[in-house]
């Protein structure tokens, strides 16, 4: 069972929203990108999954766990200000015809994820483009320093 906190949504699910993002993350690796989960952006939202590849494209992906969770969530028009694609992701059982069709569709599970329907380009302007590649550096590099102070003898730089 997964409870998700922001929507007081429970889902009775095989496959949660961790191991979802999980196959989602592994998939992006495998075509180049590099992904970091919960990136804060400017209108206060917290997309799920951001992914940049090494030509700047920027990726959003909602993670959808069961059916009231998208039901009782209908931020992900929010996101769409900034990122070149939008993504739903959802296990293969979820009940894919309550998906919008403007937007792409991955299945995942925890060990890979597929693209079933690419999403539409929207192409970013360059200053949004600028500001989101600094965000998704910026946070990823915050946690990278959060585990390096937490454990010292995981020191990523060498002295």
């Amino acid at each position: 069972m997964v409870v998700t906190t922001q929507a007081l949504t429970v889902c009775d699910v095989g496959i949660d929203a961790v191991q979802l993002c999980r196959g989602v993350t592994a998939m992006f690796a495998d075509l180049g990108f590099a992904a970091v989960g919960e990136l804060p952006l400017p209108n206060g939202r917290r997309a799920d999954l951001a992914a940049i590849d090494d030509q700047g494209q920027i990726i959003i992906v909602e993670i959808k766990s069961c059916r009231a969770d998208f039901q009782t969530d209908r931020k992900w028009r929010d996101y769409l200000e900034f990122c070149d694609r939008f993504f739903f992701a959802v296990a293969p059982d979820f009940p894919r015809d309550i998906l919008p069709g403007e937007s792409g569709l991955i299945l995942a599970d925890r060990h890979g994820a597929a693209i079933i329907r690419p999403a539409p380009a929207t192409p970013l302007h360059s200053a949004r483009r600028r500001a989101q590649i600094l965000r998704i550096a910026q946070t990823a590099c915050r946690r990278l320093m959060r585990v390096d102070l937490a454990d010292p003898a995981h020191q990523t730089i060498a002295i």
